[in-house]
């Protein structure tokens, strides 16, 4: 890449990470991002062992034992026994946990919206465009 598309990844990035927190403070909501993006992973992903979960969401493994442990007392997020190996624990969301994931992303969307109202229909498939583009590129699994 050259100077100038990493510019403009950088840009993207502190713009997106910017937009989700004036999203969320703007939400009133309390709940501590890091549950909304273990359920988001969990959402995506699917069931996953504690420990590849904690890597995923670049926390460490005591810290998410303790956030699965609150989700689960929630009814956000079930464990179960890995069939391959007693000693593991397999993760997984709930009905309820999907159901909350779907409504915060909507009161993201619902909080935010205000901002981009003044687009015209040009500006709205610019940004579709990106947003879809965006999305092709991060459908990967994260390495190791």
């Amino acid at each position: 890449m050259n100077d100038d598309h990493d510019a403009t990844i950088e840009s993207l990035l502190v713009s997106v990470n910017r937009l989700i927190r004036v999203a969320a403070h703007a939400s009133g909501n309390t709940t501590s991002s890091a549950v909304w993006r273990t359920l988001g992973i969990l959402d995506s992903e699917g069931t996953m062992r504690l420990g590849e979960l904690a890597r995923v969401s670049r926390v460490s493994q005591p810290t998410m034992t303790k956030l699965v442990a609150g989700m689960i007392e929630d009814g956000l997020a079930s464990r179960a026994g890995d069939p391959t190996d007693s000693r593991v624990g397999l993760i997984s969301i709930t009905d309820a946990g999907h159901a909350a994931i779907v409504a915060w992303r909507a009161t993201l969307t619902r909080a935010i919206g205000p901002r981009f109202a003044d687009l015209d229909d040009d500006q709205w498939n610019i940004l579709h465009q990106a947003a879809t583009l965006i999305a092709a590129r991060v459908r990967t699994e994260i390495p190791a």
